[in-house]
């Protein structure tokens, strides 16, 4: 593996494993809160992205003025479809969610910040560099790099964004939102598009969950 898609697998295999571990510790239990492993899971992919800093060199290019606002519509719009497909086989889930609520029912703050500024600030860096950047321009042609965002066909933007659906357990509601994070990504041929637009659904989400009490979309 080179370093250029190690760079974009690392973080994304560092998040992965620390998901496992997360469900481990919560089976185990033995008094640990397993919700801390959140804060540490974000570290250390925000220090993997950083350590990698240096390979993201599309990141240096500003997204088009144009791009911003489509791109934060774009984020609203997944938001809605995320929460209102969520019925019967569309959830493949079933899990409890991130509660970040103390024993006596008041929020854990320090809790919620973690959770609020990794899945605003850190997942979708971390997941659209290997989805997009990586994924995406690989299944189109091997050497990823020599591909251009607007040079990805149809076959790659299905199939990359069917392996995002899977990963979610709102797969269907995963799937449309590789769709529109992929179409953004290739229509401004700018990565901070889809970026900014993930991050747009990710914090709307949480602000709501925090409203509604729904953590199982958390």
């Amino acid at each position: 593996m080179n370093r250029p898609m190690l760079a974009r697998v690392a973080p994304f295999a560092l998040y992965l494993a620390f998901l496992a571990v997360e469900q481990a510790a919560r089976t185990w239990g033995g008094g640990f809160d397993a919700r801390w492993l959140y804060p540490v899971k974000v570290a250390g992919v925000a220090f993997a992205l950083w350590h990698f800093r240096g390979e993201y060199r599309e990141l240096l290019a500003r997204p088009p003025r144009s791009s911003v606002l489509v791109s934060i519509l774009l984020g609203v719009l997944v938001f809605a479809l995320w929460i209102h497909l969520d019925q019967g086989w569309l959830n493949l889930g079933g899990a409890a969610g991130y509660d970040p609520r103390t024993p006596a029912g008041g929020m854990d703050w320090p809790l919620v910040a973690f959770r609020l500024a990794g899945a605003a600030l850190v997942v979708p860096l971390m997941e659209e560099l290997f989805w997009r950047s990586f994924l995406l321009r690989w299944i189109e042609r091997q050497d990823f790099l020599s591909v251009s965002a607007s040079e990805v066909g149809f076959r790659a933007i299905l199939l990359s964004s069917a392996l995002f659906g899977s990963e979610h357990s709102l797969w269907f509601a995963g799937i449309l939102a590789g769709l529109a994070y992929a179409w953004l990504y290739r229509a401004y041929d700018n990565l901070w598009a889809p970026v900014i637009a993930h991050a747009t659904t990710n914090l709307i989400l949480g602000l709501w969950v925090l409203q509604t009490g729904a953590w199982q979309f958390w």
